[in-house]
């Protein structure tokens, strides 16, 4: 076997950390309408508890869902699947017949028997990568998806209160970026700008889309700061319903927005340059 392809990450993981992308993946054309539903969770790092979980969440969407974890270090291998015996043998809150595999792979994602997975998840994978290498990351990764498929690829915070994603076609192109944040406590919309996606953490400044778009969330949620006597999720509606009356494009239903989503196609907040 050739040697797996990326550079290994710092692999933090914790429980619950990626279940607003668990949710957005559940809710997918991509995975829902997948002749073969194969999700690869590549990069799930030191322990195997996100693909669990995504697993977990998945079945309940479709029975036949299926989760292979992917990871560079062969002792994450070996941790994850450690951690999956306890699983079959009933030791743990999971499962015990979860269909979730562990294997060792990269940006090559290596899926047995020629399988093309319908999603591939890349959360918290490119954050030690250069700009400059997304984009054939990007199109290396989702060569790899069957047609119809996506890849998402973003970042989060350690406990999965604030997360930010991006969805690329299986020809490795944008079409759309997400933001997610619980909205409980939450201060300003803008503190996403500290996990936005490598392709963007380094525009969040004067003259680019996304710097636009996120000083305009966090305008819209400061005026409909009255609103917080009804709770966080009225005054979060009424700011997305705002960005959409001023003519950004946001995409979704107010189903979607009360998950504290916001999503826009890609071209509203691609780099300028």
């Amino acid at each position: 076997m050739n040697a797996p392809v990326g550079n290994p990450t710092r692999g933090t993981t914790g429980t619950n950390r990626l279940r607003r992308n668990d949710r957005w993946i559940a809710a997918s054309d991509a995975f829902r309408r997948a002749a073969d539903p194969l999700v690869v969770d590549l990069g799930y790092g030191a322990s195997g508890v996100t693909a669990f979980e995504l697993a977990t969440r998945l079945r309940r969407v479709r029975p036949d869902a299926e989760v292979l974890g992917l990871e560079l270090d062969p002792e994450r291998v070996a941790t994850a699947r450690r951690q999956l015996d306890d699983v079959r043998a009933g030791r743990t809150p999971f499962a015990a017949d979860l269909p979730v595999s562990f294997a060792r792979g990269g940006f090559e994602v290596p899926v047995p028997g020629g399988r093309r997975p319908a999603v591939i998840r890349a959360m918290n994978v490119l954050r030690q990568y250069d700009e400059g290498d997304v984009a054939d990351a990007w199109r290396r990764v989702a060569s790899r998806l069957t047609p119809g498929g996506m890849l998402f690829e973003g970042t989060c915070d350690e406990i999965g209160r604030i997360a930010s994603w991006v969805d690329v076609e299986s020809d490795g192109r944008p079409v759309s970026f997400t933001i997610s944040l619980r909205l409980t406590e939450l201060e300003h919309p803008g503190i996403v700008a500290e996990r936005l996606p490598k392709a963007l953490i380094h525009r969040n400044v004067s003259g680019e889309r996304i710097h636009d778009l996120l000083t305009a969330l966090d305008r819209e949620w400061d005026r409909a700061a009255p609103l917080s006597a009804f709770g966080p999720v009225q005054r979060w509606l009424a700011a997305v319903s705002a960005l959409k009356a001023q003519g950004i494009p946001v995409q979704g239903t107010k189903q979607r927005w009360r998950l504290g989503e916001v999503t826009v196609p890609w071209t509203a907040v691609a780099p300028a340059s």
